[in-house]
């Protein structure tokens, strides 16, 4: 009975006002506070990563703040939650629409300025592949899945030269691939952070071999590592891409010994356990010797 006339009075039942009744902003905008009643789990883990920063930054008025600076004006849908025809749904939007939205505050990173060209984006992969705003498994990135794991999930081949006997130690966490690779896109190929002095990635960890010396090898100088090495893994020592050295050698040194003029005995690659690298130790390059000794 008192309930009753408490309504008949014109009175609420509730003490409070629901937050998701908030009278809307300027341009349809509400705040992230009326969200947060039908959307509490996303609120909570938003409210808990860097995105969270974004609600207090008033740089860009409402459309920049809170749950709104992704999803778009939200006044429409707290009004009626069935209408979402205002909203920017990342599971229904296109790749390329994702990409766009994310660039709208991502795009002066110095890490996404080539995203629009990468290899990922022309292959229809967005930035919800591999990141998550609600629901990331690491904290930093806010990556759906930690790695290597997540780039496995597409590069299944890589996964297996991981696995080789000889290999860069990605599944110990040694080195991850964004080391060597940027996710986002680069001027050379396959994503690789390297600059016009090639192989910057392999320079970050192996110092002693970038140079630049009297003597160059000249494969390193106009291939690069690859020429000799596997980037991956491996069945051969030092990641070689042949098991014996001389061999290897003698992919680019064909004729040379034969045409050398006086060329001692021990050039004679019948003979067994003769590897090149026993006197040529220097074959990254030197600073002595045009023929690489130590």
């Amino acid at each position: 009975m008192l309930i009753a006339l408490f309504c008949l009075a014109g009175f609420p039942v509730r003490a409070q006002q629901s937050t998701a009744t908030q009278a809307p902003t300027a341009a349809g905008y509400v705040g992230a506070e009326a969200c947060r009643d039908c959307h509490a789990s996303e609120y909570e883990s938003w409210s808990k990563s860097r995105h969270w920063a974004t609600s207090n930054d008033t740089r860009g008025g409402p459309a920049k703040q809170g749950c709104e600076a992704c999803h778009g004006p939200a006044a429409d849908h707290v009004a009626n939650p069935a209408d979402t025809s205002k909203l920017f749904l990342f599971t229904k939007a296109s790749p390329k629409a994702v990409n766009a939205q994310c660039l709208s505050c991502h795009a002066t990173g110095t890490q996404q300025r080539h995203v629009i060209n990468s290899l990922h984006s022309r292959n229809d992969i967005s930035c919800t592949s591999c990141h998550s705003a609600h629901h990331s498994e690491t904290r930093e990135f806010l990556l759906v899945k930690s790695q290597p794991g997540l780039c496995y999930g597409c590069h299944q081949q890589q996964r297996a030269q991981f696995a080789m006997p000889f290999r860069h130690r990605v599944n110990e966490g040694l080195i991850q691939c964004p080391d060597c690779h940027n996710p986002h896109g680069t001027e050379k190929p396959h994503q690789l952070r390297t600059s016009v002095t090639q192989d910057q990635a392999c320079y970050n960890c192996h110092i002693d071999k970038r140079g630049p010396f009297v003597y160059e090898h000249e494969p390193v100088r106009t291939e690069g590592c690859e020429s000799c090495h596997m980037p991956h893994g491996s069945p051969n020592a030092h990641l070689l891409k042949m098991s014996n050295v001389n061999l290897l050698c003698l992919s680019c040194h064909t004729t040379s010994f034969a045409n050398a003029p006086g060329a001692p005995s021990f050039h004679n690659q019948a003979s067994q356990f003769q590897a090149c690298t026993l006197c040529h130790t220097q074959v990254h390059g030197s600073n002595t010797s045009f023929v690489f000794f130590k």
